[in-house]
């Protein structure tokens, strides 16, 4: 369902205050040849550089706004392209190649003799993948006519910045609008008891830049995060074992029937769970890392040795340094900036998205909300369906989910219906020889409308896109089931599902 909000227009009116002449040049060398602050009023600035706000920044300059984009790491794309999602998948994919080498295509017919990990050779190829897409962003700027300032901003007034310039000196940019999409950083372990070092005990950013395999690692927090990169690091040879306070794994948002799946999954693969299990601290000892832990039943402490301990145990806003306080920005308790529907925080002309505010800390949610906010700022409406933001989990087999999950509806007594189909019998799965999972749809008993789809099996989070397309549009399970997929496709699994859910039937099952 597409919701349209009309938002109030900002009366403020300020003239951009010119560069002084001896930080002209400095700030043309940060930009690196990018469009350079001009005469006239910027319509909208964009604090960050990430999904949200390059996102932002560009569909700003399309909508014809005069727009700049300030980041201060130096590189576009934020945390997920930096240090996030797109280097940990290319982990992902080329452990789970290396792995499949290893252990599954002997099966397939090709004999290889000789294979072994060049690690710093995967490295290099997450690295360059990161590098390209870091410049490929920079050059749509270019082409949007974005100003990209290299450094850091803080607030002077509602519509005053001080930049400190990454190659030295500061400038002031003024403007009638200001999109804040500074972020997330990682949450520092409760109470200070496990101090990371990005050695032997590491963040997500430390775990993908290893320079050896650790013979034993330990994660703490069974979410997407220690999930993924336990993945990682159990394919090229570490014995992981993944501690979670919770009873389940996968983190907010996933269906419980395909959460103990996705377990059991996993432990096949090697990979160990202890949950329902507390991290109380952990401490260096004769080159090991030893983790005391408590089981949240009866209390008993144990202790795990591992050689490299993974903390992801989530992430909070990033606020540091933009002095919201000289504005009078209100932020919530847990250091999230407040703000209304329309993306306003408490001062009218100042906007904030992504991480650093409400909901899900998803690329694709900061995404759409930059969308929304500049054009908010242009025309005074737009949207973002938050009902239909999936969420991705791209271990083998992917998790990918969207809408509400059986939990949710037995909370809000719902009476629903379930229709499951296994890629065991989906044609294109078991000529790939990969027919682990299945894809589940919860649809609304009285009228068939789907409210939930839960996939864990091959390409499951290419494939949820469906799902998400069937929610936005208040698809019917009969309408995906009557709706032709291509024969033999990984598809045909989820119109199967559908099938199911709404005749009681499915063709091949």
């Amino acid at each position: 369902m597409l919701v349209l909000r009309k938002a109030s227009k900002s009366t403020a009116s300020h003239l951009v205050r010119h560069t002084p002449a001896s930080q002209v040049g400095r700030w043309q060398r940060s930009t690196r040849g990018l469009a350079t602050p001009s005469g006239g009023p910027y319509d909208a600035v964009v604090i960050g550089g990430g999904p949200g706000g390059y996102v932002a920044a560009i569909k700003a300059a399309q909508l014809g706004l005069k727009t700049a984009c300030i980041e201060k790491r130096g590189t576009l794309g934020g945390t997920c392209l930096n240090v996030g999602c797109i280097p940990s998948k290319a982990m992902l994919n080329n452990s789970h190649i290396y792995h499949q080498t290893l252990h599954d295509i002997k099966k397939r017919g090709i004999d290889v003799e000789g294979v072994k990990l060049n690690l710093p050779q995967m490295l290099k190829a997450k690295d360059d993948s990161v590098q390209g897409l870091t410049k490929g962003i920079e050059l749509l700027f270019k082409q949007n006519k974005v100003d990209y300032i290299k450094g850091t901003a803080s607030f002077v007034s509602p519509n005053t910045i001080s930049v400190a310039l990454n190659e030295g000196g500061e400038s002031t940019v003024e403007a009638k609008n200001i999109i804040i999409a500074t972020g997330s950083e990682v949450t520092p372990f409760p109470g200070g008891a496990i101090e990371i070092d990005e050695e032997q005990i590491v963040s997500s950013t430390g775990a993908l830049s290893l320079q050896s395999v650790p013979g034993k690692m330990v994660v703490i927090g069974g979410g997407i995060i220690g999930l993924e990169m336990g993945s990682v690091w159990s394919r090229l040879g570490s014995e992981v074992t993944v501690v979670e306070f919770l009873n389940s794994i996968g983190g907010v948002g996933i269906d419980e029937e395909i959460s103990k799946q996705f377990q059991k999954s996993l432990t096949k693969q090697g990979l160990k769970f202890k949950l329902s299990t507390k991290v109380l601290f952990a401490e260096k000892k004769d080159g090991k890392v030893v983790v005391t832990t408590e089981a949240a039943k009866d209390g008993k402490q144990d202790t795990l040795e591992a050689d490299v301990v993974l903390v992801a145990v989530g992430r909070r806003p990033y606020i540091k340094g933009l002095n919201l306080e000289n504005v009078g920005i209100e932020v919530d308790s847990r250091g999230r900036i407040v703000i209304d529907d329309q993306f306003n925080t408490s001062v009218p002309n100042i906007k904030c998205i992504g991480d650093v505010t409400f909901g899900p800390m998803l690329a694709h949610k900061a995404e759409e909300e930059g969308i929304a906010a500049a054009e908010y700022i242009h025309a005074g409406h737009g949207h973002v369906n938050y009902e239909t933001i999936p969420s991705v989990v791209y271990t083998h087999p992917e998790v990918a989910w969207v809408g509400k999950t059986e939990q949710d509806l037995k909370k809000d007594g719902v009476r629903y219906k379930v229709g499951r189909f296994p890629f065991l019998a989906n044609s294109r799965a078991k000529t790939n020889m990969d027919t682990e999972g299945q894809v589940k749809f919860l649809v609304e008993e009285e009228t068939d409308r789907i409210l939930g789809v839960h996939i864990m099996g091959p390409n499951a989070g290419e494939m949820i896109a469906e799902g998400v397309l069937a929610l936005e549009y208040g698809a019917s399970s009969e309408d995906i089931a009557r709706t032709t997929h291509a024969h033999p496709t990984l598809s045909e699994a989820f119109r199967e599902a559908a099938l199911q859910t709404s005749a009681g039937n499915a063709i091949h099952f």
